[in-house]
């Protein structure tokens, strides 16, 4: 290869780079934060999308979600409720009745969900006690007094104590606590620990209200959903005529599909955003290499004279755009692992990484490298070789 070669166009922007390393690194900066942005940007919002793509699953491929607007015309009652047991391929059904409200034990308070519901949620929805028991028929026959505490709500109250036994006072009337549910997390933004369950007669009077606001059935398998969801809508459709908008059914599929849709529309629009610190990047590359040429004209008059054609000059300095961009990249990259793994261990945010995402982001920069680069490399190239060598 010719000295005036890609080799040594390389080893000669290696050389201008080290010569002015404050220089080099300000202009591999955008490059840097861009490719780093990027990828941590990219990962969180792919590292979202997995864990609640996850936390939908936990609830199981055979639920059904029927949800009510309750008004004068459409008011979903106990007794319309059972008709959904009755449904082909159910197994079971839990009803829902929910609301806030204030619960206190001692000096200790707190603003927590409210579930009102029957012994058939804890399958249903997947539940389990951790210490004491969970509701029964009995309790919901006679409207006993008592309750379920979620984790978090439980050592609000109690601390490391053990609950069962004790009595809590919800908005002044004393229930008392039998069960403890095991943690199991938040699920699409809510906390699954932060609750507390009730028999639904009782938050039925508690709450001021008899009709059902919320509906969930357990089909017999997960290959008889949709064909349950078919016959729920049916059967809304009867109880309610013409008022399709104040109801919905949902199952955890087209739950998971939108959430996910929405989140990956998300993340590209991160990372969108991200790119553009890419092209600022490149911008920042094309300024300083305008301004490489002007101080290096008489070393490009010097090369013209002694036989360097165009396209070894236009060569050297698209070389050394390159060489910045990918070295802006590079470090990029390891930049953007390192607040990732930051991010996952010091504030527990899920972390995702997509090696395509970030091969994409480095060969990105070195695209915005060339694209940049040829520019000033172009103006080089078209110097007159006599006006350089006269330059000052």
């Amino acid at each position: 290869m010719s000295s005036l070669g890609l080799l040594p166009s390389i080893k000669m922007a290696w050389r201008s780079i080290r010569g002015n390393k404050l220089r080099s690194f300000l202009t591999m900066l955008g490059m840097i934060i861009g490719v780093s942005s990027v990828i941590v940007l990219v990962s969180i919002g792919r590292g979202s999308s997995e864990q609640v793509t996850s936390q939908i699953n936990q609830l199981g491929t055979n639920l059904l979600t029927v949800n009510v607007m309750n008004s004068d015309e459409v008011k979903l009652t106990v007794e319309d409720m059972n008709k959904f047991r009755e449904l082909s391929g159910v197994k079971d059904i839990a009803p829902i009745v929910s609301g806030r409200v204030n619960v206190k034990q001692g000096t200790a308070s707190a603003q927590v969900s409210l579930i009102g519901t029957t012994a058939s949620y804890e399958a249903v929805r997947d539940v389990n006690v951790s210490s004491g028991r969970f509701l029964s028929d009995i309790d919901i026959e006679y409207r006993q007094k008592i309750v379920v505490l979620g984790a978090t709500i439980a050592q609000t109250l109690f601390g490391f104590g053990d609950p069962v036994g004790q009595y809590v006072q919800i908005d002044g009337t004393s229930f008392k606590v039998v069960g403890v549910l095991a943690s199991k997390g938040g699920s699409l933004g809510q906390s699954g620990d932060d609750v507390i369950l009730m028999p639904l007669s009782t938050a039925q009077r508690l709450t001021k209200t008899m009709n059902i606001q919320t509906v969930y059935i357990q089909a017999d398998k997960a290959s008889d959903v949709n064909f349950v969801m078919v016959e729920a809508k049916r059967l809304l459709a009867h109880l309610f005529p013409n008022n399709e908008d104040s109801y919905s059914v949902f199952n955890q599929q087209d739950l998971m599909e939108t959430v996910s849709s929405v989140a990956d529309t998300m993340t590209l629009m991160l990372g969108g955003i991200a790119g553009i610190s890419l092209l600022v990047g490149g911008i920042g590359i094309m300024n300083i290499m305008l301004v490489s040429v002007s101080e290096r004209t008489k070393e490009i008059g010097i090369r013209k004279a002694v036989g360097a054609k165009r396209r070894h000059i236009l060569l050297q300095f698209l070389v050394e755009a390159v060489v910045l961009s990918s070295c802006g990249g590079a470090i990029g990259v390891v930049l953007g692992f390192g607040v990732g793994q930051v991010l996952k261990s010091v504030m527990g945010m899920t972390i995702s990484y997509s090696p395509s995402v970030s091969l994409l982001a480095f060969l990105f920069s070195l695209l915005v490298g060339v694209v940049f680069g040829v520019f000033p490399a172009n103006k080089a190239a078209k110097l007159d070789p006599i006006q350089a060598l006269r330059y000052e």
